[in-house]
């Protein structure tokens, strides 16, 4: 398991559109992945969980991903939310 601290770096937050994108990057991978802010865990592959969380640009969350390819979820998670 891998946890790590990533800014949110998306100019709208994460609104609709954000959100169902980075659900799809999540989806690409097998590892159990989860985004955690204040408080809340969720799965990263839920929109309904994602779009409960409100995240706005700037905001830190924690990124945990559990499984086989744990590191590359981790990477694209953080590439996403980092606006790249």
């Amino acid at each position: 398991m891998i946890t790590k601290k990533v800014q949110i770096q998306l100019a709208n937050g994460l609104e609709a559109r954000p959100v169902a994108m980075l659900v799809q990057v999540a989806s690409q991978h097998d590892s159990t992945i989860y985004i955690q802010s204040a408080g809340k865990k969720v799965n990263a592959k839920s929109i309904m969980g994602m779009m409960s969380l409100g995240l706005d640009n700037g905001e830190s969350v924690e990124v945990v991903a559990d499984g086989a390819d744990e590191e590359a979820a981790i990477a694209s998670i953080e590439s996403f939310l980092g606006g790249k």
